[in-house]
């Protein structure tokens, strides 16, 4: 089968493609946005960028750097249109299936040319807040309905957006409830046990959605009972989280680490298997890859439930803690003193996530699932 994706470059993206490595189809990869050049991440995968600029001028990055709206005026002539090229992409390619991960960014810029080519079969993997909020990202509800009525195949991280997608219309094969990076390979050996635990890990996120701020105040809240006790972890830290503990005499001790500086994946995981609990804060998400990561290492999880989503993996009180409202410190402090104070509850926790996860989540487990989604659309 020839495959052709269409994706920005991004880390789930990578992850959910290489469980196709050495599956025996010829695979095609759009960077819709041009933006990362040749990824070695997924280099056995035939990749399609460098095709946005007309001309790469002497002095461009100068111009972009310096003198911002001279350069977008340059940009309205010297780019090519997205459609366009993905239009002779197509007629090049000549793929068997075409499989678009994310709405906004990845399908409705290329959907007149998804439209001109019906025959050719559409999987669509909706990502976060792609379908919950496609309000924020300045979508209209006809456009949504519009694509959801070209794509063939959906794939969702969570139940919510199944049945949004029915909402708006979409009446084709729903292909299952999946992580958007294809499945986690838990580290086994980083899981300490309950005892052992001292860290409080916090997903720096604060970017209008991201609500990390909120965490660390309703920390600071706790006092000392949290800093003479537990080391504070914030991971994917925004610019504003960043400065914002780099002010705070309280979090002098806290070790960051910035949103746009690579850290491995493993080291991630063997942070949340050191970590009592692991705090996500959002207004809109769908099913975080990082929430089920941390349950996986054994990591409480303390989350926001934007739709119900998180629900369906945490019942509140059980295995972990729903946060109701992003905004209030009192609410998210109570929580986190409460999970830091029940021991027994945390173990069982444990117990039930790490198993749960192993079951659902598994990278192992889940690449034959994948690999036979695309396997049983031959005819």
């Amino acid at each position: 089968m020839k495959i052709l994706f269409v994706s920005i470059p991004n880390h789930h993206f990578f992850q959910w493609a290489n469980q196709l490595k050495d599956a025996g189809h010829e695979v095609h990869w759009f960077d819709i946005t041009d933006g990362a050049g040749f990824s070695s991440k997924i280099n056995w995968i035939q990749q399609h960028n460098g095709w946005k600029l007309r001309w790469n001028f002497p002095g461009r990055y100068f111009i972009k750097r310096k003198f911002p709206s001279i350069y977008q005026f340059i940009n309205r002539f010297n780019t090519h249109k997205t459609a366009t090229v993905f239009d002779n992409l197509l007629a090049t390619i000549q793929p068997d299936v075409i499989h678009c991960f994310e709405m906004n960014l990845s399908g409705i810029p290329i959907l007149p040319v998804l439209e001109k080519y019906p025959n050719i079969p559409l999987i669509y993997s909706s990502w976060g807040s792609d379908l919950y909020d496609f309000k924020s990202f300045g979508l209209s509800e006809a456009i949504v309905k519009q694509f959801l009525q070209r794509v063939d195949y959906l794939i969702t991280d969570c139940k919510r957006d199944y049945q949004l997608a029915l909402s708006y219309g979409f009446s084709n094969a729903f292909l299952g409830v999946f992580p958007g990076n294809g499945g986690i390979l838990f580290q086994s050996t980083y899981i300490l046990p309950t005892e052992e635990r001292d860290i409080i890990l916090v997903k720096g996120y604060e970017d209008g959605v991201g609500k990390a701020l909120n965490v660390l105040e309703a920390i600071q809240e706790l006092g000392l009972f949290v800093i003479q006790n537990y080391k504070i972890v914030v991971y994917s830290a925004d610019k504003k989280v960043v400065d914002f503990i780099a002010t705070s005499r309280f979090y002098e001790s806290a070790e960051v680490f910035e949103r746009n500086h690579y850290i491995p994946n493993e080291a991630i995981l063997e942070f949340m298997g050191k970590s009592v609990i692991h705090i996500g804060n959002s207004v809109s998400d769908g099913m975080p890859n990082s929430l089920l990561e941390a349950m996986g290492m054994g990591a409480f999880p303390i989350q926001t439930n934007p739709g119900g989503a998180t629900e369906e993996v945490v019942e509140h009180g059980v295995n972990g803690y729903l946060i109701t409202f992003p905004e209030s410190k009192s609410e998210i402090a109570h929580l986190i003193k409460s999970a830091l104070t029940n021991l027994t509850l945390r173990k069982k926790a444990q117990e039930y996530n790490v198993s749960f996860m192993n079951a659902h989540y598994n990278r192992a487990i889940l690449q034959s699932k994948i690999v036979a989604l695309y396997q049983n659309l031959l005819p």
